[in-house]
């Protein structure tokens, strides 16, 4: 991102991707309806999860960026891709000053809560 600095004194910002990706990174996890990602190698699950997995591309001012999340089971994923896709291009525009072009999500998995997330259902005893 090139930028002037008020004043005599002008010169230049640069934002590097990586930075940017962090940001998008960071935005795409706070929607309470996404989930870590799990790890894979060539497609194959290795064990253990990670953040939302981010590719950013910047050209001068404009972004574009790949979202990789993983949903909460039984969320509507239009809508929870839709808040995302909002929530990063938001905090990327306000942090940066950039303007985000394109924003594509892939939903990596429906995420069903563990059990002993679920509700629990307790029998009633009967006296």
């Amino acid at each position: 991102m090139t930028g002037v600095v008020a004043g005599r004194e002008r010169g230049e910002t640069r934002i590097a991707d990586r930075v940017v990706a962090a940001i998008a990174s960071r935005a795409a996890e706070e929607n309470a309806d996404t989930r870590e990602v799990d790890r894979t190698v060539l497609g194959v699950p290795v064990g253990g999860t990670h953040p939302a997995r981010v590719d950013v591309s910047v050209h001068g001012d404009i972004v574009t960026a790949r979202v990789e999340v993983a949903v909460a089971y039984p969320q509507p994923v239009r809508e929870v891709t839709r808040r995302v896709r909002e929530r990063v291009r938001d905090e990327v525009e306000s942090m940066t000053g950039l303007t985000v072009h394109n924003i594509d999500i892939d939903v990596a998995a429906l995420d069903r809560p563990v059990p002993e997330q679920r509700a629990e259902h307790t029998p009633v005893e009967v006296h």
